[in-house]
């Protein structure tokens, strides 16, 4: 009896880390092979307004799927919100392709990630990240900056790249075997898909997706945006994700819905200070207009209305909490 009290007291204490996970096929494999390796592996996952991947009650789909598939390992979920804009309003180390402020969103993701290792007293930090696989925030510099400026330098293990990269403080400690992890570089998915396979894991979403702020269409938006906006708020965000956008030449901005989807989207979304244009008695999309030039507005309606519109036409005009008819006869199309 006392042999198996003495045993359990001496039982070595398991070495836990905090693994930023996307839900994705890197980040997925780096908490495999920490797992493997004997780690006590805490998951966190952040989540901004610019994310594409599908919701679900219990977080992002692709990570409540990562997590099941890792033995349902302990997940933190963040939501990123205005101090994210902040950020991509004014980015230290600028813009990526579009409006993506890939490393100081890391640097970012990295501090929130150290607090949570503070919390639970974990040993580092992994993450999921490739050398070269990302051009602005996965080369040698880049993770460089990343690990100084986020105050965790010689604590972020990167462990599909590691063999190619500086020893850490758990690798040089013992706390992680360093010959197993592994060198991979590049753009190329090939390795990443065999080990996957080889490992049992599946299910993982296509490396596609991940942020707005990459995308063209959206960073003009978004750009326009930060632009025009005296106090950016991530409340304004969703309105950004639909419609056609246009700058009137006085500073005014229309949103044009693009289907009925977005037509519904639009009164939903639509802010107290907007005002809100709806066909009445015809089928034509609904647009929000953000400032006073109520004319942009119905001009905007009558351009994306298919077909002829009736000298009976008529929009209902919705601000203030308050309701009123605007007739077009004006604008008839003929």
């Amino acid at each position: 009896m006392d042999e198996k009290i003495h045993s359990s007291k001496t039982k070595k204490k398991k070495t836990k880390a905090v693994g930023l996970l996307s839900g994705g096929l890197d980040s997925t494999l780096a908490a495999k092979l920490m797992l493997e390796q004997g780690i006590e592996v805490y998951a966190v996952n952040f989540t901004s307004p610019f994310c594409t991947c599908t919701p679900k009650k219990a977080g992002c789909a692709a990570v409540v799927t990562a997590v099941k598939g890792l033995g349902n390992i302990p997940l933190k979920q963040v939501a990123l919100r205005d101090e994210y804009l902040e950020m991509v309003r004014n980015p230290k180390h600028g813009y990526g392709s579009g409006m993506n402020p890939c490393i100081d969103c890391r640097i970012l993701k990295i501090q929130k990630a150290g607090e949570y290792l503070h919390k639970i007293d974990a040993a580092f930090l992994f993450t999921g990240e490739v050398l070269g696989q990302r051009p602005m925030s996965q080369h040698k510099q880049a993770l460089e900056i990343i690990d100084r400026e986020s105050g965790f330098k010689g604590y972020i293990l990167r462990p599909l790249s590691a063999a190619r990269l500086e020893p850490t403080e758990p690798e040089l400690n013992g706390l992680v075997d360093r010959s197993k992890l592994l060198g991979i570089t590049g753009r190329s998915r090939k390795t990443q898909i065999s080990l996957a396979d080889e490992k049992g894991i599946n299910n993982y979403p296509c490396p596609a997706g991940g942020c707005l702020l990459t995308d063209s269409h959206f960073a003009k938006k978004m750009r326009d945006y930060l632009t025009f906006s005296k106090k950016p708020s991530v409340r304004d965000i969703p309105l950004l994700k639909i419609g056609r956008h246009y700058r009137h030449h006085n500073g005014d901005k229309v949103i044009v819905a693009r289907n009925e989807h977005e037509s519904k989207s639009l009164k939903d979304l639509c802010h107290p200070g907007d005002h809100l244009l709806a066909p009445l008695n015809f089928s034509g999309p609904s647009v929000v207009l953000q400032g006073t030039s109520i004319p942009a507005a119905v001009e905007k309606i009558v351009r994306y209305t298919k077909g002829p519109i009736r000298k009976t036409a008529a929009i209902i005009h919705r601000f203030g909490g308050k309701e009123d008819i605007i007739c077009l006869r004006d604008y008839y199309n003929g």
